[in-house]
């Protein structure tokens, strides 16, 4: 049974932009009733939501970064009172706290409709068997995709902590016809197969969804080449929350944004003045549905670029094209998002606030993203014993893995080994390449 108007997606822009404009004050109404910091913001910029009268209003609002969601932590941003959440969630912020959004039952559903849109839009119908594969810091986008299978009543196998020789076995025996993973984690499943010497031909695979990482047209053809499928994408956020917020079709022309939810716009990241279409900038969106959780303005950090000519496939939702880089600090790591505040707040809190020396890179070693710290030598805040320094290795790695959920390396290194890096001290280098 559909659970959603197909239709929707292909409406005239002008309907469509009168439901956003609707869903747009009854959010800004929602959330300076309910929600302080929004009612306070709303006021410093002499801005009541009734004077908010067209789309081209919001841009005089305030906008809303990761900062505000950890200063509000844990429940500050909640539109609506405890008892009517039914699910908590939470990601990495940028400080010392993560930041948690919730959902009410409503959300819910909605959640379930753009994801079951996202696996209609990549061809996903009834007859596939879809095997849904993340790192264990995407659980929460497993559990949106095995709710939008089951929605389209196609046959889901959910996520489940298996090494990967495993995964390529299920694969195989179950005759997945869809995967749903990270490019990361496609790359090893294909480098496994390879090494189990398994033809991908022989598999039942027809097609694969890559989202959570940044994947080059390049990458792309390589993977398609390998496995061998016709590969989709799509665009998510853990604050937002969730993975469906943008969907590619199959003519693969730019990632149709779920307008009937979302306001996007593309600012300057220096300015934050708005651009023109077809300019690259930062992403910013404005949830139009969300009950619980409403965010106007959010700032994601994500470049990209915003199309509204129609799609040859009919659908008429503007189109975000080429979401690669970032306008702040921010690695996205196997889907994660990371900021370098989170490994000086690790270091601050392990070593009683005198912290070392450090410096993280971001490496991929066959085809495996890793994270991994260095540590100067310091006699001022470490102890010359192996023991206690092998102790504080061992701490820290264990601290960033379970905040991160992803894998870290950590290593102590003599003060001549960092000299390199002096001017870049803690501060995340990526060195990875997506060629």
């Amino acid at each position: 049974m559909q659970i959603w108007n197909k239709d929707v997606e292909c409406q005239d822009r002008d309907e469509l932009r009168q439901i956003q404009l609707e869903r747009l004050q009854a959010t800004l109404n929602r959330a300076y009733k309910n929600v302080s910091f929004y009612h306070n913001c709303l006021g410093e910029a002499c801005m009541d939501p009734s004077a908010v009268r067209s789309l081209d209003d919001l841009r005089r609002l305030p906008l809303t970064s990761r900062e505000d969601l950890g200063e509000n932590y844990p429940y500050g941003m909640f539109a609506v009172p405890l008892r009517d959440i039914v699910r908590i969630h939470t990601a990495t912020g940028t400080g010392s706290n993560p930041t948690v959004s919730g959902y009410t039952q409503n959300d819910l559903a909605m959640w379930t409709e753009m994801v079951a849109r996202c696996l209609t839009a990549a061809g996903v119908g009834v007859d596939d068997i879809i095997q849904v594969c993340f790192d264990p810091g995407l659980a929460n986008w497993a559990r949106d995709f095995k709710g939008g299978a089951e929605a389209i009543q196609a046959s889901v196998i959910p996520m489940t902590p298996l090494e990967l020789p495993k995964q390529v076995m299920v694969m195989n025996d179950y005759k997945t016809s869809t995967l749903v993973t990270t490019p990361s984690y496609a790359r090893q499943l294909v480098r496994e197969m390879d090494r189990m010497g398994i033809n991908p031909n022989s598999l039942s695979l027809r097609r694969a969804l890559l989202l959570g990482e940044s994947m080059s047209d390049k990458s792309r053809a390589r993977l398609e080449e390998a496995l061998p499928v016709q590969i989709q994408t799509a665009y998510g956020l853990s604050e937002v929350p969730g993975p469906g917020i943008a969907y590619e079709c199959r003519e693969r022309q730019g990632l149709h944004l779920n307008e009937d939810h979302f306001i996007a716009e593309i600012i300057d990241p220096e300015s934050t003045d708005p651009l023109s279409p077809g300019e690259t900038g930062e992403l910013v969106l404005t949830t139009l549905t969300a009950k619980a959780f409403p965010l106007i303005r959010f700032r994601t950090g994500d470049l990209a670029s915003l199309s509204t000519e129609k799609c040859s496939c009919r659908r008429s939702f503007a189109r975000l094209r080429s979401v690669q880089g970032r306008a702040d600090r921010l690695v996205v790591i196997r889907g994660i998002k990371l900021h370098p505040q989170l490994i000086h707040t690790a270091m601050s809190r392990l070593c009683q606030g005198k912290i070392p020396a450090y410096v993280g890179f971001v490496n991929r070693l066959e085809d495996l993203d890793l994270l991994e710290i260095w540590l100067r030598l310091d006699e001022a805040c470490f102890s010359d014993e192996i023991k206690v320094l092998e102790h504080l290795v061992h701490t820290v790695r264990r601290e960033l893995e379970q905040s991160l959920g992803i894998p870290v390396r950590v290593k102590l290194v003599e003060p001549g080994t960092m000299e390199d890096y002096r001017d870049r001290l803690g501060q995340i280098i990526d060195e990875r390449s997506n060629g």
